[in-house]
Formats: structure tokens, sequence, C-alpha cells
């Protein structure tokens, strides 16, 4: 006898489809727009663990450039999105602070590439996560968030600053918006398909 999948099993499986899944870190430093970017871009309603910040947290987590921000990720982020019927992406958001760094490995396992955002305001922060992401021996794209009022920078002074390949791909996005994470999404699963040729 076979049992009729549960309503929250039909939320992540579509009905009759061969599908093949694909694991994608959204990663980056702490206040960059992780989970901004996975609830603009997940089709069903992502999972978030954001909790409230307190004042304890100031001690640990550095809030220049971001005192409006009032939660804060503390074990994932996780949202679905269908590329084509034969292949979704699962998105897995990583929390930013360092002493959230131990969950990483477990979150990288199995995982296919990262897309790596950063802020262009605050890039020297950037620094450790990208060594996590090349530690772990993951491929991965690089989405400069443009926050309001942000100037933008070129390519080649993005590229020296972080300290990327050439064949590094670097894509503008606001993490707020639909299409513009797409396609920062779209640049880094066709990096990971040519890498695969």
């Amino acid at each position: 006898m076979v049992s009729a999948p549960s309503l929250g099993e039909q939320a992540y499986v579509r009905d009759g489809a061969t599908q093949t899944a694909v694991k994608i870190l959204v990663v980056g430093h702490f206040a960059v727009g992780k989970t901004t970017f996975i609830g603009a871009i997940s089709e069903i309603p992502p999972l978030t663990t954001e909790e409230t910040m307190t004042r304890a947290a100031e001690s640990f987590d550095d809030l220049k450039g971001v005192r409006s921000k009032t939660t804060t990720t503390v074990a994932m982020d996780f949202g679905r999105l269908t590329i084509s019927e034969r292949v979704v992406l699962y998105l897995f958001g990583t929390p930013g602070q360092q002493r959230f760094v131990q969950m990483w490995e477990d979150m990288a396992r199995g995982a296919l590439g990262a897309l790596v955002l950063v802020d262009p305001e605050r890039l020297a922060d950037s620094f450790g996560v990208i060594d996590l992401i090349e530690q772990y021996g993951l491929n991965y794209a690089i989405a400069v968030n443009h926050f309001d009022g942000t100037p933008d920078r070129e390519e080649r002074a993005l590229r020296e600053a972080l300290d990327l390949l050439d064949d590094t791909p670097i894509v503008t996005c606001d993490a707020r918006d639909e299409k513009s994470s797409a396609d920062a999404l779209i640049t880094l699963v066709r990096y990971l398909l040519d890498r695969a040729h």
C-alpha cells in the first residue's frame, strides 16, 4: 500500500516529475542580504531561522553600517527554485557570523556550488567567507548586493580587491528583487555547467 504524500511533502516535490535536486549554498558575511535573497527568489515560503538581536550580540557582531538590523539568522535559511521540469535548486543560506562557521561544513556537504553575496562597502568582510568556500572545494560566483545609495564599482577593482581568479563570475544584484536574484543564480548555474564539461 502506497501512502499519499503529506501536504508538506507536496510543497517540495512536483507530482509525477522526475527531477534532479541541486544543492546551492547562498553565503556571505553578516548582514549582507542572504535571508532577503532567498525570500525574494524562493517559489515556496522560505524556511528562515531569524531571531531578534539582543544587546548581548553587539559584543560579537559588528553592526557598523547595519545599525537598523534587528534580526539575524541563527541556523540557516532554505528555499527552492525550479529552473526546468528536470532541475530544481535547493537553496541553503548560511548564517554570516563567525560563531556559526562550524555549521558550514555540514551545509557544504553535497553542495554543487555557492553564490557568495558581498557588500561593496564592506569587501574585507567577505575574505573569510571566500576562504571557507575555497577550503570546502566549492565552485562559486560573486553576487555584489547593490544596496540603496552604494556607488557602482568596476568589475576589475572588485576582482582585485577580492583576489578572484579570472574566470570567477561577478554579477551585481539587488537581493530584494526576484528577477535580479534569479539572474545571479543563473550566472552561477551556467558557470557550474561550464566547469562540469
